[in-house]
């Protein structure tokens, strides 16, 4: 595979690195922000094209593919941002177009793309330990349209969505491949009802209950009953994108704890002049590139064909990113010593990020089973 970056892939890199640079100042870096500064930067990732990547030029966006996405989610990653990228762009606005009817597509990705609307994926239930099949969540037939009852825990930036995607069983039982159908929900419905709190790593997630909520038929979102593919492609482009995210924020904790070696002295010099420190510092420079390599190669089979090969190589970069972020994290706040946990040092901040991706999506144990999977399939 060629990993070489192109001029206008250069260029985005260095346009997203500046924006960070200016708008993350490196010492507040973690640190929740107030919703009125959050929503400023959203709007001038908007100015910049940001939130247009993936996006046909007829909605307003710039038709780029998952490695340019990757680039940006990499320089996110190394700033902390805590704005819903993911979220509203990679997740739930690349389901609405790759599924979305023309009108549905005309209604939410163009106010997408201008930053005026945000969009969050409602898929796990409780108990469901990364697996969408055990579907509790039902929508029954009313009318013309549906009536949606259900729960869902866990939605990333859930209480600063607009339109949320819900997953729903229209039909079958359980663990059914088929009668998994995806609903747009407008957040403020009737019958939606939202709790909110912090993650770990200091960004927003909701649980919602959905009770007695009518759906217009028009709000399906694919062919009824058909949504598991849907699901599931979406899954990966969302992990693909966390793992690039991932890459970033270990190469902050590379680079924060190579610094401080250098100043850091024991015994009247420096801890970067100890041959034992060296070695796990280029441990640590190593399990970064694979990282990133393995980030890469997601990004790629992400805009490939084939399903199963997707799945695949997506575990199996989540696989190598998670074990990764568990070296450079352990090694990080060793070489920092107790101060490495402390809010005013980075690398916590940088670790609890990690530590809420590595379990996003799946964490390594269960990539590990699903790559085991689709090789023997």
């Amino acid at each position: 595979m060629d990993f070489s970056l192109s001029d206008e892939q250069l260029q985005l890199r260095d346009a997203v690195q500046r924006f960070c640079e200016h708008e993350y100042p490196a010492a507040s870096r973690g640190v929740p922000d107030a919703p009125a500064r959050m929503d400023e930067r959203w709007r001038l990732m908007a100015d910049m094209g940001l939130l247009g990547l993936p996006f046909s030029a007829g909605h307003g966006g710039s038709e780029l593919s998952a490695v340019d996405v990757m680039i940006v989610m990499e320089g996110l990653g190394r700033a902390l941002a805590c704005e819903p990228y993911c979220s509203t762009v990679v997740l739930a606005g690349g389901l609405v177009a790759a599924a979305g009817t023309p009108a549905q597509a005309d209604a939410l990705l163009p106010a997408v793309v201008r930053g005026e609307r945000r969009l969050a994926i409602a898929l796990d239930e409780p108990g469901a330990r990364y697996d969408p099949l055990p579907l509790a969540a039902k929508a029954m037939r009313d009318g013309d349209g549906y009536r949606l009852d259900g729960r869902k825990t866990l939605v990333f930036d859930g209480d600063a969505a607009d339109t949320l995607i819900v997953a729903a069983r229209t039909s079958g039982a359980p663990g059914d491949r088929d009668g998994v159908t995806l609903f747009l929900v407008d957040a403020t419905a009737r019958g939606v009802d939202l709790h909110a709190y912090p993650t770990l790593d200091g960004r927003r997630a909701a649980d919602f209950r959905f009770t007695d909520v009518r759906v217009p038929a028009d709000r399906v979102l694919g062919e009824a009953g058909g949504g598991l593919a849907l699901v599931e492609a979406a899954l990966d482009r969302g992990i693909a994108a966390l793992c690039a995210e991932a890459v970033g924020a270990l190469d902050a904790l590379l680079e924060l704890t190579v610094d401080y070696v250098k100043v850091r002295k024991q015994f009247g010099v420096a801890l970067a002049s100890f041959q034992a420190l060296q070695h796990r510092l280029v441990d640590m420079l190593i399990a970064c590139e694979q990282a990133r390599a393995m980030a890469g190669v997601a990004a790629m089979a992400v805009d490939g064909g084939d399903a199963a090969e997707r799945a695949r190589l997506v575990s199996a970069a989540k696989v190598q990113v998670g074990n990764a972020a568990r070296l450079v994290t352990r090694e990080a706040i060793q070489m920092h010593g107790a101060m490495g946990m402390t809010d005013e040092c980075k690398v916590g901040h940088y670790a609890k990020r990690l530590l809420v991706i590595g379990q996003s999506f799946g964490d390594v144990r269960h990539h590990l089973r699903r790559f085991g999977q689709e090789a023997l399939a």
